[in-house]
């Protein structure tokens, strides 16, 4: 069974935190016995108490900032890049740039990933907006602005982005 990843980061920290008691009450035992361990240990859980209290900031930033993990931002960040790619074959900068096999494979892994369902829905419907462009193949101005329309889509389902209208 496979747990939420904010679970599994709190347990982590639950285990960090008994290490770091254990290891207090281990030093205790080794300069003063029993009464050693127990202070050792008390002293060593007070301390890292009050440092949750004081400054529990970098532990919730952390957890928030993997509730999502990045498969569907990757999985979208290749689809641009396919479509890049596809694009820089139907509109080369050579005359001689690409030859219709080449086309023909980049267009399929284009189509292939953007079919997949994990990728978020703005990306896929920009994808498919871009792909539909690229196969007219008539207007580079047209296909560039497509392109551009789902690399914003892209950066756009990016979790930890300042929205605001400097990045339009």
């Amino acid at each position: 069974m496979m747990f939420p990843l904010g679970t599994r980061v709190y347990g982590m920290t639950v285990a960090l935190l008994m290490c770091v008691v254990s290891s207090g009450a281990c030093f205790g035992f080794v300069l003063d016995g029993w009464l050693g361990a127990v202070v050792g240990a008390t002293t060593t859980g007070l301390g890292a108490g009050f440092g949750m209290l004081a400054r529990p900031r970098p532990a919730v930033t952390s957890v928030q900032a993997v509730s999502g993990d990045g498969y569907a931002e990757g999985i979208a960040d290749t689809v641009l890049l396919s479509i890049a790619r596809y694009e820089a074959a139907i509109f080369p900068l050579t005359s001689d740039g690409a030859s219709d096999e080449e086309q023909e494979a980049r267009r399929t892994v284009a189509y292939r990933l953007s079919a997949y369902d994990g990728l978020p829905r703005s990306v896929r419907v920009s994808a498919a907006a871009a792909l539909e462009v690229l196969d007219d193949g008539l207007d580079s101005e047209r296909a560039r602005a497509a392109v551009k329309d789902l690399s914003l889509a892209v950066y756009d389902c990016r979790g930890n982005r300042r929205s605001g209208p400097e990045l339009r």
